[in-house]
């Protein structure tokens, strides 16, 4: 299809970019369907050249059009790999069916080839579990296929799929979930943590998370909300592995539904479905105890609160529900403000910040 394409577009003069018009449209449609049978008509209908943007002279550039053509290939083989696993077909995965899924791609993703054949269980394990945070908020242990298609993760994973054409940092890699560097430190993270080897976290081994700027009102609210009792038999609660996998993605996710939800249910104090300004003074009031600890200029509680009021501008005056948390936008900045002094710290510094993140680009 591309030499189709090629062989039969025009070069644009001005910027030197490979278009074709309609009538070319039409003929590579012509000669595709000639060449590679009939599958391919289906991506040359009038409404696909429709989506794309035209120049003044009616021409769509060719790569777009093909890369179009290529993601929708893909997303269909992934559609096709995926129902192979559904043994029931009723359109969802379960998590096991999700790690063989994962597990048969890993050959074919450049940057995972190497990964060491001990690991591969433990990686399948970390990397379903973020398709099922996101595609299957109510825990019900399936998600939808359809939803797995469309999903920002789906893309996340396919992206290691390209041969790095240069040094990629640890850093950079690290900010892909789905890097083989991301998940060993996310295990690495969660055995230095687990100080008795007991291969789970008690509220103490968690507050040391994050250099231990977390507050504790978050650690017991997040025991108390997403941890179930009795895990090892008594009335105390630990956090396994898999419910450490939420807690990180949820904190590393704040801004999106599903990272906010959890948080949310966290800092709603009583359960009413609202935040109150009691809720956010209590809450801040130990976000306000690590920062005097820091070293930090005393701030007052009050002023805080009034600054979330008026950054979340709630429909009822006198509560914050979730819905409004999403809709303003800055949800996640708050939560940051709410649970970890060094969210509060980036809050506090954000114009120094943006300047520090403009200079080198002026550079």
């Amino acid at each position: 299809m591309w030499v189709c394409l090629r062989q039969n577009c025009v070069i644009d003069d001005a910027t030197g970019a490979e278009k074709m018009n309609y009538e070319d449209f039409c003929h590579i449609a012509s000669e595709c369907t000639e060449q590679m049978g009939s599958k391919c008509r289906r991506f040359f209908s009038p409404s696909n050249f429709m989506k794309f943007e035209k120049d003044e002279s009616g021409r769509i550039a060719i790569l777009p059009f093909y890369l179009y053509v290529m993601r929708m290939v893909s997303l269909t083989q992934v559609r096709i790999d995926m129902s192979e696993l559904d043994e029931d077909s009723d359109g969802f995965l379960q998590p096991h069916q999700m790690k063989t899924y994962i597990s048969g791609l890993i050959p074919n993703l450049a940057q995972l080839r190497d990964m060491p054949e001990a690991f591969i269980s433990m990686y399948c394990c970390i990397a379903a579990h973020k398709f099922f945070f996101f595609c299957d908020p109510h825990r019900r242990g399936k998600a939808c296929i359809k939803k797995l298609l469309l999903s920002n993760a789906l893309q996340e994973l396919i992206e290691l799929q390209e041969e790095s054409e240069e040094e990629v940092t640890d850093t950079e890699q690290a900010e892909n979930w789905f890097s083989l560097t991301s998940a060993q430190r996310i295990c690495d993270m969660f055995l230095a943590l687990d100080k008795d080897m007991s291969g789970t976290l008690n509220k103490h081994e968690l507050r040391a998370y994050a250099d231990g700027t977390l507050t504790d009102i978050f650690i017991e609210r997040a025991f108390d909300e997403h941890i179930g009792r009795g895990k090892n038999g008594g009335n105390g609660r630990e956090m396994d592995f898999e419910n450490f996998l939420d807690f990180v993605l949820a904190l590393k996710n704040k801004d999106t539904e599903e990272g906010l939800t959890y948080l949310f249910r966290c800092l709603d104090l009583h359960g009413r479905g609202f935040l109150t300004t009691a809720d956010i003074h209590t809450l801040f009031r130990d976000v306000h105890r690590k920062w005097i600890d820091g070293g930090n200029y005393e701030l007052c509680i009050e002023d805080v609160r009034d600054e979330i009021w008026d950054m979340v501008k709630p429909a009822d005056p006198l509560r914050i529900p979730l819905a409004d948390l999403l809709s303003c936008k800055q949800g996640g900045t708050v939560a940051s403000m709410l649970i970890d002094v060094r969210g509060f710290w980036a809050h506090d510094n954000r114009e120094n910040l943006l300047q520090e993140e403009e200079e080198p680009e002026e550079e």
